[in-house]
């Protein structure tokens, strides 16, 4: 597998591998900066299967400095930032020996002694002679879930995917994080077939449509909330988006009134959801159509089961564990349970309807905030919304809403036509009775909509 790697590298030659900071790197480069850094490891004493941290964002050293940990056959750990939270949990759990800084020059800090074996689960990696990612969840929530990979599965995967002509040559925009199941997906999917990874710095709205426009980007890999920035930031106005002929959008549900908007804004581009999970990687996905919210998993690699509304999974990719928490996500026969409820056709599509801890009960009576958050989007006096909910002492939750407007509208006059919007379109139960006016709506950097903020609201 490593050697197919590298040789598949060596075979696409001078063909462009990435653009970073406007500067074009061949695959002759990447091999050769591959090379440059594996020396750098071994001067440092970094073995086959040592925890090595990599703190960098995507650029020629940061993804290099992966794929030889990868040749290495070592446990790599990417972290875009590296604050003290991340690195106290990694330190704990994964005992990692080496910090790589991934800059403009490569620093390698030997961070701990060898110590007497490898950390928990890691062992079974030592045992397959395989290497090893660890990925960190948010941590909205509490303290981020540290998850073990078998790289060598991940990779094994796309190394699968044959180069096939001029679809192998598209210049892909790496929107998606360098330390997310996603980023990686993308990174692997797009140099394992000889394609151009386009680098951005910044991933806000007009970094990425200049991006777009200036490397006449034709697949975008991103989120819904991005998407819709990006509408309301009137970017796709501002910047030539004409290249672009497909989109994928994955990370979080898309609802049914942002996909029309999408639609209506991007009529030549077809849209495809992805669907995959920090723990089960990411499934090959076809879409109903480019205007529907259903999609199937058309992936041989991925089964899939909903038990009690909810989608359970069991691929090839899936992760071997948390190293930190105990948790009855993957049932006793490796099922995955991903938490998001679905419904299903009769002919096997799919819609997200949202998270089952996202679920707003009422009295006894449950709202998925994805669907009403759908219905206000339909007004032409919101720009985005965020439906969540609080306690109440009397009916256990009730339901509130964070509204950005259009326009220069009073908070009185969007209260007002809130309630009016929704009066004869939802039940009762689901009217909001706490709407706040916010400037914007919160967004993670994983360009999802933050709902675990406290909120005071916003008057």
């Amino acid at each position: 597998m490593r050697n197919e790697l590298v040789r598949r590298f060596e075979d696409f030659g001078t063909r462009a591998a990435m653009f970073d900071r406007e500067v074009s790197f061949t695959y002759e480069d990447l091999v050769d900066r591959i090379r440059y850094t594996q020396i750098v490891l071994d001067k440092h004493g970094v073995a086959p299967h040592d925890v090595v941290i990599v703190n960098g964002n995507y650029s020629l050293s940061a993804i290099s400095t992966l794929l030889a940990l990868f040749l290495n056959k070592n446990v790599v750990v990417p972290l875009v930032t590296l604050n003290d939270r991340e690195l106290a949990t990694v330190t704990e759990h994964c005992r990692p020996r080496f910090l790589v800084t991934a800059g403009d020059e490569l620093a390698v800090e030997e961070i701990a002694a060898p110590g007497p074996g490898p950390a928990g689960m890691i062992g079974h990696l030592v045992d397959e002679d395989a290497a090893g990612l660890v990925l960190l969840s948010s941590g909205s929530t509490g303290a981020p879930k540290v998850i073990l990979h078998n790289l060598d599965t991940l990779v094994g995967e796309k190394l699968e995917t044959r180069p096939r002509g001029r679809a192998s040559r598209l210049n892909i925009l790496m929107v998606l994080m360098f330390d997310h199941i996603g980023g990686i997906n993308s990174l692997l999917s797009t140099l394992l077939v000889g394609g151009t990874a386009v680098l951005p710095r910044k991933r806000v709205p007009e970094e990425l449509c200049a991006l777009i426009e200036r490397h006449r980007i034709r697949v975008l890999p991103t989120s819904p909330t991005f998407l819709n920035l990006i509408i309301m930031g009137g970017y796709h106005r501002e910047y030539d988006l004409s290249s672009l002929r497909l989109i994928t959008y994955g990370t979080e549900p898309m609802s049914d009134e942002l996909l029309r908007r999408i639609n209506r804004n991007f009529p030549e581009v077809r849209l495809l959801q992805t669907f995959g999970t920090s723990e089960t990687g990411i499934a090959r996905t076809t879409s109903e159509s480019s205007s529907s919210t259903y999609f199937k998993i058309s992936d041989n690699n991925v089964e899939y089961r909903i038990v009690d509304g909810e989608l359970q999974l069991r691929s090839r990719t899936q992760f071997l564990g948390y190293m930190n928490y105990a948790d009855d996500s993957p049932s006793e026969d490796r099922w995955f349970r991903t938490g998001d409820l679905v419904e299903e056709t009769d002919d096997g599509f799919l819609r997200v309807m949202g998270r089952a801890k996202e679920v707003i009960n009422v009295g006894g009576e449950k709202l998925l905030p994805l669907e009403l958050e759908s219905v206000l989007l339909g007004s032409p006096l919101i720009e985005d919304c965020i439906v969540y909910g609080k306690a109440n002492a009397i009916t256990g939750q009730t339901v509130c809403v964070d509204v950005k407007p259009k326009g220069e509208l009073t908070r009185a006059a969007v209260r007002k036509h809130v309630l009016e919007f929704l009066a004869d379109k939802v039940e009762p139960f689901k009217i909001p009775s706490k709407i706040s006016v916010v400037d914007r709506v919160e967004v993670s950097e994983r360009l999802k909509k933050v709902r675990a903020l406290p909120r005071d609201g916003g008057g």
